[in-house]
């Protein structure tokens, strides 16, 4: 197959063998794009996050489009919204806790939540913390 068309290069995850052509295009066929990877989409789940948000008192701190003590979620999907490491590192914040990177008020740890949890809250503040 020597079909080529033309890719944009952001950070895309490719896996597989393929075939640059000196302009940067790339034969379809031989690569395997992640479409979640490309497009920097994250799955959520808004109705277990904002149950979890609740049980957990994050909207004592944090709203949706307004700043309360800490940053308000849009704020946050916006600062993070091109850093593919930036989940990782959020999850460890909610679940450990930490300051500097927002004022000088620190957030406090919040340890009875396990990674898995704290990476819903986080994947859900990451896409804009949607109420759907």
């Amino acid at each position: 197959m020597s079909e080529v068309s033309q890719v944009r290069w952001h950070g895309v995850g490719l896996q597989g063998g393929f075939g640059l052509t000196r302009w940067g295009r790339l034969r379809w066929g031989t690569a395997i794009v992640l479409a979640g990877a490309a497009t920097g989409a994250q799955a959520y789940d808004a109705e277990r996050a904002q149950a979890l948000a609740k049980q957990n008192a994050c909207f004592g701190c944090h709203a949706i489009e307004r700043k309360l003590v800490g940053p308000s979620f849009a704020q946050i999907a916006q600062r993070y919204k091109a850093d593919g490491t930036a989940p990782a590192r959020l999850v460890k914040k909610v679940v450990q806790g930490g300051a500097g990177v927002w004022g000088p008020i620190p957030m406090p740890s919040h340890p009875r939540l396990s990674e898995a949890e704290a990476r819903v809250l986080v994947d859900w503040v990451l896409a804009g913390a949607p109420r759907k």
